[in-house]
């Protein structure tokens, strides 16, 4: 089988994103308080949105329920939540409008203001179609071609494109961070990884990529998690590492996190998505990160 070659590539340049922040805001904010009350301004995508996990909550057509590590965080700590996050968000809705079904949602960096005292932001899994191209480009490739690797093989025809994207991921959060700063000079900025989705060895009828296209799926969304992590400490904001959190807790596993093509009824969520567990571990690691007030 063909391996990916995009690996080494991204590795070099994270490794050239994780140089020491200059960004003295977000360095001098790490670690302060965070008390009730307190103006707590969420944004993201899909993942941070947790549709169908309990009620709809914010625009409609962005997917966004009360069961989201937000509303479950701001519940924790007594927070008055402005939850903007949108399924299908990308960075430049952060600055730009998004369009979903049901009409305009504004850009969601209007949400924060002057006196917001903490940000939580994930996004980066829709540039391009990044995360899309595994759940759905890559999913009926392997439906076509199960005894091959059809994923893996498109991947390194396209290689160079996906370093760039995955680098973009990473300069985009670091400007992210920056524009919240510029908004809300007191906040305090954490970045939230995404979860693992693949199993890193395995296969179920639940991802039903070809089965030799496993490692080059599980890669991808390693390396855009990488990428958060990276455009985070560049920005000198705080990151939650969602990724070790959800070990063994993949769509594969006997106590899935994240739905699969089907999703269990039962538990709420839809394809590909965190269940709640995955959002009430995000708000536990949260509520452990905002708790630990001692300076880094």
């Amino acid at each position: 089988m063909n391996r990916w070659p995009l690996l080494a590539t991204l590795l070099l340049v994270l490794a050239g994103l994780t140089a020491c922040s200059d960004d003295v805001n977000a360095s001098k904010n790490r670690g302060a308080p965070i008390e009730a009350g307190d103006k707590y301004v969420a944004l993201g995508d899909s993942y941070t949105a947790g549709g169908y996990l309990g009620d709809q909550t914010g625009a409609e057509g962005c997917l966004q329920s009360d069961g989201n590590y937000p509303h479950l965080l701001a519940k924790e700590l007594d927070l008055d939540l402005d939850d903007v996050s949108c399924g299908g968000a990308r960075a430049i809705n952060l600055e730009k409008p998004q369009f979903p079904t049901g009409g305009r949602v504004p850009p969601q960096l209007d949400a924060v203001t002057k006196d917001t005292r903490l940000v939580t932001l994930s996004i980066g899994g829709n540039e391009s179609g990044l995360f899309a191209s595994i759940v759905v480009k890559c999913v009926n490739l392997g439906g076509e071609d199960p005894t091959g690797s059809p994923c893996t093989d498109l991947a390194a025809q396209r290689s160079a494109k996906l370093s760039q994207l995955i680098d973009k991921v990473a300069s985009d959060i670091e400007d992210a961070v920056g524009d919240i700063l510029d908004r809300a000079p007191e906040a305090r900025v954490v970045i939230v990884g995404y979860p693992q989705v693949i199993p890193a060895t395995g296969w179920c009828p639940a991802m039903p990529l070809a089965p030799a296209d496993y490692p080059v799926g599980r890669e991808l969304f390693s390396e855009v998690t990488r990428a958060l992590e990276a455009g985070a400490e560049k920005a000198g904001a705080e990151y939650i590492d969602v990724w070790s959190a959800t070990e063994g807790h993949d769509i594969c596993a006997k106590d899935p996190w994240v739905a699969g093509a089907s999703p269990d009824p039962k538990r709420g969520g839809f394809a590909f998505h965190p269940y709640i567990e995955e959002q009430q571990a995000v708000t536990d690691l949260l509520v452990k990160q905002l708790g630990d007030t001692a300076p880094d």
